[in-house]
This record gives C-alpha cells, structure tokens and sequence, in this order.
C-alpha cells in the first residue's frame, strides 16, 4: 500500500446503456506524475472523478490514499488530502468572483485563516504570475491564466494526491509550457505529492513519469513513455497510441504524413488570393480585440492560424466570414469585397465553429440533408451529396444515429462535411480538433489534405497543436489581436534558432510580452500538517458558500432583476388583474314603450355606480351582435305598453339579457340587476301610496365584521403576497443550485470537506435576505399604492414573512435535486408553487370549504398558513397571539423541507 496512491480492483462505470469503464483493475505508483492519455470518451474523466470522490463507485473496490473510497466517512475525511481539478477552462472557478475572492472561498472550505492563510496565497499569487492580476473576475482571465488559478485553489490546502483532469486543453503552447513548469517547482517543493493527470496532447505526455494508455473503457498499456516507445517501434506518443489501439504500427507516422499527403506543392498552383484582409480592426467599446491585422491566402492553400487564449483569432476569423462587421479594415474575397448580404458570396465559404453547432437531435442524414437544403441544392442532388459526403468522409455506418451520440472525432467528420455540403472554394475552420485523439486528428487532416490537394479549397485553420500547425503550408503567430509573424512553419521556425514549431511560438510571444517563466523561482509555503482536519460541521464552510452566492447573485444583473423589480412588477399586475369587483357594467335598453316610465325605470341603472349607459338599442339584431362583441354586459328590453300596464296594476315583464360568459361574475351581474329593481318597485310604491309595505315580520340588517367597503383588492393584495414569496424565491433557489450542476461548480461540493447541510444553508441564507428585502417592498406597494390599511402588527407580519421565505426557498431547494437544466427547473418550480398555490390555499375558497385531496393539499400547503397571516394581520387586524398557532403550522415545514433536501441531495455525481 505504501508505494500505491491508488488501488482499482474490477472497477465499472455505465452512465445508462453506454460504459465507460469496463473491469479496470490497476495500480498507481505513489509520489510521481502518473498520466491518462486516450481519445475523447475513453474513460479518462470518469476514472479520476472516481478517484477524486467526485464520483459515485458502482462496480468493483476502490483505495485512495489507503482509504476506502466506497466510504462515505471515508472520503469526508479523506477530502482535505486530495486536489481536484476538473476537466474546462476554470471548471472548478466562479468566473463573476476575482482571483483574490476565488483563493478566499477555497481557503475558507478547507479551514485556512489567518496570517498562514494570507501568505499561502500570496506565494500561489506569486508562483503563478497572477499576483497582479488579484482583483480581476476570474471570467475576464485568459484561458491559461483560468487554468493558473483553477491550479491555486486546488493547491490552497498542501494536498498529498493532485488530480488534473485536462488541465490544458484550449491552452495555447506558451502557457501549457508555463503551466507544467509551475506543476514540476511545486513538485520539487513537495516531494511526496502525487500528481494524476488525464491529457490530450501527447507532447505533454512525454514529460511524465508513468502512463496509462486508454481506449474505449479500457487499459491498453501502461509503463513509462521511453518503454512504450521500445514496445511499439515508435518515435512519439501519438504513433505509439495509435499502434497500441489498432495493434499494429501506423503506416504512416505523423512526422511523415505532410510530406506524403500534402503533394503537388501549393506553390506550383494558382497564386491569385483567395482571401484577402487589410488593416482589420474591431473595439467593442474601449477594448480592441483584434488590431491592424493583415494577411492574404492563397487559392489552394492551408493557411493556420496559432495564437494564445484570447488573441483575437475567433474574432478575426468571424470578421472573414461576415459574422461581425470590423470597426475599421477591408475584407475581399475572391478578388471581390465581402458582402454577409450576398448569397453567391455565402455559398462560396464554409465555416466550422470551435464548439458543435450542428443539431444533436437529428440524425447524421437529417444534418446533412437540412443544410443541404438550406444552402440551395437542387432537390434531386440532395440525396445523391449526402451519399457522396457519407462515403468521402466515412459516416456510412452512423447515417442514422443522433449527431449527440457520436464520439468526438466522428461529430468533427460530421461537422467538416456539413461545412462542405455546399461545395465551397473557402474553408474556415476554428479550432476544429480541440479535444480530439491522435487517431481521429491524422484521419481529420487527411480529409483536409485532400480538399486542398484534390479539390483546390482554400483551408483557413486555428490550431492550439504545434504539429497541425507545422502540416499547414504557411502559418500566423497571433497574439493580443496582432499578427506577430507569418510565413512557412519551417522559416519562422529557423528564424526563431529553434528546433521545433512549439519552441518558435514560445520565443515569438516571449519576444512580444517581454515576460520569461514568471513564478518559475517563487517559493509555496512550506510543507505542513493540514489544517483542514474534517468536522463535520463547520460555521466557516457555511459562511463561505453564503457570501458566494451573496457576491454572485448582486453581480448578476438578470437575477437582481428578477427578484426585485419582477416582484414588484408582478404585484401591481396580479393586485389590479386578480379582483372580484364587478363594476362598471355597459348596459343599453331597448326601449320599444319610450315613456314617462319606461325612462324612470331605466334612470333607476344608469344612476347606479355599478352600471355606465350605452347608446341605445334599436332592435333585436343589433342587440344580439353588441352582445356577442362583448360591448355589453347587460341588455335590458322594455316591451311596447310598458307604461299604460304598470298605471293600471296590471302584470308586465321586462327582458334582462345577462353575459354569463363567466358565471361567477354573470351571477354578480344578475343579483345587481335584481337588486335595483326591487329598489325602484320599492321606490315607486313610496312615491305612490306614500308606504312601503311590510311582507314579514322579520328584517334582516347586513353587517360586514371586516372590509366594511368590500374593496377587492383589500383581499386580493395580501393575498398577492404570499403568491409572489412562493414564486419568486423558490425559482431563485432552485436555479442558484441547478446552475452549479451545469457549470460543473457542483464539483466543489463533491471534492471538498463542505457538507451537504453547510452547503444548501449557505446558499440559502442569500435568498431569504433578498427574499426578505422583496417582501418589504411587496408591503410598502401593498400599503402606498394600493392603499390598503395594514391593521394588525407589522412584526408579526414581518415575523410569518421571514419563516415563509425560509419554506419557498427550501421548498426550491427540494425541487433543484429532481431538475439537471435551468430551464427544466424554472418550468417545474413555476408549476409545483403556483397551482397549489392560486387552487388550494384558499386565495378565492377557503381551504375548511374544500373536500378530498383539495383540502388535503390546502392544509400541507405552507401558502395556505401565510394566507391566513397575510390576510389576517392586513385586513382583520390579528395579533401574534391571535396568529401563534398559525405560524408554528408554518415553522414546522422547515426541518421537513431541509432534512428532505439534505437527503435529496447527493455528495457524489453518477
């Protein structure tokens, strides 16, 4: 055990039907730099989550650092011990953080204070070259300074066991070099750490102690790079994976595939250029991004663009295809100048983005027949492109497979020969095999070769790999959005006194920067027991994730937002749109007796506050449209002799005709319509015989206990409240903890001491302040522009508000644990809070009147307990005595919602 960090014995992993590990059993040597190199999909990324605890062991025996990993206890206390830095540009960063307020949070999680808390990060900030660079957000961070700092928090605690997962791809050459540099003075300093590393670039791989080839799940071999190379006759890593996978020696190496595939020469072809641009420009506000860029390609010829994160070479390349329109600076293409507006000029260029952008799900045909389409082919050359496109670039056996389901390199076939479907003379292609294996990156580029050689396209390329880069017939060195050089790879190679293209890109933007191996010399804190001995509860690991989210949720515009102005927003809407109020009711009379008292009876309406007089109605027809537009409410139909019938007692009609569209307000209507006409018999028989007679000896007098002016909104407002405190923060909570799964930040809940009670308290302390904050402007709309009285205690409003809140956030808390996406989570919690919510808490019935699963809901719902304290304090007046029970029915929802999310939420990832 002593000389192993890690002990596999029959190790698996599916995710659902795919496996991605397969009855791995190994060894890894302690206190050395142990690698995992293999195609994309191989099984690298779940081999070291595994090991980190990051992921859930579901088949075999797994001991890390001699602790059984199949433990729970045993991995929290095992966490302190171990680094992990998950695969992506800072997958492990919260990019709206600084450099300074990421190392914090880290040294917060793993129990670092003061004084010794200062100076490790400092000395990290100082090894890595980012000390000047501290207060800057960690998403305005190039993609290798990402990795720099992504390396700092994962250092922050003196760990035994370093795991890196990817840690540079998408880094140009110069800070992968200054990357690993960094990685061997840490290993220098502390001599017993052992470091496991999954990459994608082979060159690195050289450089390490001990490596394990993978393919498809798999241990294809494993020994130091000098013995794989005596086992498969190879000179580099690239040969020596392919010969490991296909179980023979590659034909064709890579050092010998230009020369082979790359004849006749370009420079024996048509030199007319293809592609032109001059003095290219483009600021977004005060920054420039790509700055007097000019160069010319070529028909025939493979042009490659190298640069260093954020050098402008996206940029560059979507100014050449019309995508952005350059602040200053000419592009001509094919001698004309580009037009994006212009078809002919489109059809002629094909362009690959650096991420998929095809549709995963449609089917490889489906991809290739719509883009077919949408570039104009004629219909009965659809299918016969398609076929050709399958054969030429090998997708005849995945036609009709979902483009999502497909391993990398075969999605990059894919996307290269959507690209060419149109048969353009132009190929702009963005980092098109980041992320691919040696295997599929020979067979992309024999694609490319034969384009270029074959077909005469025009191939405009960037590359983070120095070998692509030497296969392209001339290449530009780009850096902070200038052209630095460009000529052929083996001229900048001897210009620069170098033995190789990598070795010339180095010194070409050192020359530039004028910086050497910053950090290389610093020296990290001493080597020292670990602070970080596990607890199982920690008030500082709490604190460090509730003043994140605190941080991350006031630099979120979109969120701020929504909390506060949606809010308020959503209260002036649902106060003035939810009301009972029937007023205002158009009514029009046709009046077929127009006399003294068909008029006096009419008069009777129109001076009611809850009647307004249309124009009136000249016949039935015209009664019958004005009804079915909805002009009026009521019609009323005075027949002829109306007047003579009612001076001489005898019996008469009047015909009402009701909207009754909606019952409940068509009932209104019809008891106010009553209502007044038994008010003008009464008054008419007052004017008449000057009494008005009694029909029984008992009268009923009408008191109302509360809302005397039976207003509307002074029932529906407070009951707005509790509508938009149920809403609003559990949506917030539960995307607060959804969008950590999507941006991979979850990670940290997996790898670190935190707890998963620690963990859901901090990030929901944030969300009931703001929460709490949005419920005091919720009142003061309530009480200032709805003018509804607040009749009870204030404090005791304020008091059920706070434990309310605390139940919807929880509540969303519960709902993140079902939800993977945003979207999925937003649509799930607007549906679970208000239909129960506006159904069953009593907002129009209340909850004792309903029967069966109605009223079961009602009585477990906490918006009905906050209804009634909403309601009660507004507009009845009640005391907390007279609420006490109330808000402990409402209290007892929160152990029960947070012991359900505790045991809802998972430690570990599938």
């Amino acid at each position: 055990m002593t000389n192993t960090v890690a002990r596999l014995e029959g190790i698996s992993h599916t995710y659902g039907e795919t496996i991605a590990l397969s009855d791995i059993t190994l060894d890894f040597p302690v206190g050395c730099m142990v690698g995992l190199i293999g195609p994309d999909g191989a099984g690298k990324s779940s081999l070291l989550g595994l090991i980190a605890g990051a992921r859930r062991l579901q088949q075999g025996k797994l001991t890390v650092l001699g602790s059984d990993m199949s433990s729970q206890r045993s991995r929290s206390r095992l966490a302190p011990r171990i680094a992990y830095m998950p695969q992506g540009l800072g997958g492990n960063l919260y990019h709206t953080l600084t450099v300074d307020e990421n190392l914090g949070f880290f040294a917060d999680l793993f129990g670092l204070s003061g004084k010794k808390r200062e100076q490790q990060i400092h000395r990290l900030l100082e090894a890595t070259g980012l000390l000047p660079f501290r207060d800057r957000p960690a998403g305005k961070l190039s993609g290798g300074m990402k990795q720099k700092l992504g390396l700092c928090c994962a250092l922050i605690h003196h760990p035994d066991l370093l795991i890196l997962d990817e840690p540079t791809t998408g880094v140009d050459p110069l800070s992968r070099a200054r990357f690993w540099d960094l990685i061997d003075v840490i290993r220098k300093q502390r001599s017993g750490m052992s470091v496991l590393v999954a990459t994608a670039y082979m060159e690195e791989a050289e450089r390490f102690d001990w490596l394990a080839v993978m393919d498809e799940g798999r241990i294809l071999a494993t020994d130091t790079p000098n013995a794989l190379h005596e086992r498969t006759n190879t000179s580099s890593l690239d040969d020596a994976f392919i010969a490991l996978s296909s179980g023979e020696s590659p034909a064709v190496t890579s050092s010998e595939q230009k020369a082979a595939l790359s004849l006749p020469d370009v420079d024996g072809t048509d030199n007319r250029p293809a592609i032109e641009a001059k003095h290219l420009t483009l600021r977004f506000g005060d920054f420039t991004a790509v700055k007097d860029v000019s160069f010319s390609i070529r028909r025939g010829e493979i042009f490659g663009f190298l640069g260093s994160n954020g050098c402008g070479k996206t940029t560059t390349m979507k100014m050449l295809t019309g995508l952005l329109s350059p602040t200053e600076g000419d592009v001509s293409l094919f001698g004309k100048p580009l037009d994006a507006r212009d078809l002919n000029t489109r059809q002629r260029v094909g362009y690959m983005s650096q991420g998929f952008s095809l549709y995963g799900e449609l089917t490889v045909r489906q991809n290739l027949e719509l883009h077919a389409r949408l570039f104009h082919l004629p219909k009965d050359q659809v299918h016969t492109r398609v076929d050709e496109l399958a054969t030429e670039f090998g997708l005849s056996e995945v036609m009709d497979q979902l483009a999502s389901h497909l391993p990398l390199g075969v999605r990059q076939r894919l996307s290269l020969a959507v690209a060419v479907v149109h048969r353009p003379e132009l190929l702009i292609l963005d980092e098109p095999t980041s992320g691919v294996d040696p295997g599929a990156r020979n067979q992309f580029w024999s694609l490319l070769f034969r384009l270029s050689r074959n077909d005469g396209v025009t191939i405009f390329i960037s590359t983070h790999f120095m070998n692509e880069g030497e296969r392209c017939d001339r290449i530009s060195l780009m850096h902070a959005g200038e052209v630095l050089a460009s000529d052929k790879p083996e001229v900048l190679v001897a210009q620069a006194g170098e033995k190789n293209l990598e070795g010339a890109f180095m010194r070409t933007l050192e020359a530039a920067t004028g910086t050497e191996n910053i950090g290389a010399a610093a020296v990290l804190a001493d080597d020292q027991e670990s602070e970080t001995r596990f607890q199982w509860f920690s008030a500082r690991r709490l604190w460090a994730y509730g003043h994140r989210e605190a941080r991350e949720l006031l630099r979120d515009p979109i969120r701020m937002a929504f909390a506060f102005v949606g809010s308020a927003l959503l209260m002036l809407i649902l106060g003035y749109g939810i009301t009972l109020d029937v007023e205002d009711l158009s009514f029009a009379v046709l009046d077929q007796d127009q006399t003294p008292q068909s008029r006096d009876y009419i008069t009777a309406f129109s001076g009611s506050r809850y009647f307004i007089e249309r124009p009136p109605i000249t016949d039935m027809s015209a009664l019958e449209q004005r009804m079915q537009s909805g002009e009026l409410s009521v019609a009323l139909v005075i027949p002829p002799g109306y007047g003579k019938d009612l001076k001489r007692g005898r019996d008469t009609e009047i015909g009402v005709w009701v909207d009754g569209a909606m019952p409940f307000r068509g009932e209104t209507i019809a008891g106010y319509v009553q209502g007044i006409h038994y008010s003008y018999l009464s008054d008419l028989v007052q004017r008449t015989y000057g009494i008005v007679p009694t029909l029984s000896l008992v009268s009923i007098e009408d008191r109302y206990r509360y809302n005397q002016d039976f207003r509307s909104l002074d029932a529906m407002v407070p009951a707005v409240i509790p509508i938009l405190l149920i809403f609003i923060p559990s949506i917030l909570m539960a995307l607060g903890i959804v969008r950590e799964k999507e941006l991979g930040s979850i990670t940290n809940l997996y790898v670190t001491p935190v707890t998963r009670l620690e963990f859901l308290l901090g990030k929901q302390l944030p969300y009931i302040a703001f929460s709490m904050i949005s419920y005091v402007s919720l009142v003061m709309l309530a009480v200032w522009v709805f003018k509804v009285p607040l009749k009870g205690g204030l404090w005791t409003l304020s008091l059920g508000a706070l434990l309310y809140v605390i139940v919807t956030t929880g509540l969303g808390q519960v709902i993140s644990a079902f939800a993977s996406t945003q979207i999925a989570a937003l649509a799930a919690t607007a549906i679970i809070t208000l239909l129960p919510t506006v159904q069953f808490s009593g907002l129009t019935e209340p909850v004792s009147s309903q029967v069966g699963v109605g009223a079961l809901i009602g009585e477990f719902w906490p918006a009905t307990w906050f209804l009634q304290v909403s309601r009660g304090v507004f507009t009845k007046g009640l005391s907390f005595t007279d609420l006490q029970q109330t808000l402990l029915n409402l209290a007892a929802f929160i152990p029960v919602l947070t012991l359900m999310s505790v045991f809802l939420l998972k430690k570990q990832g599938r």
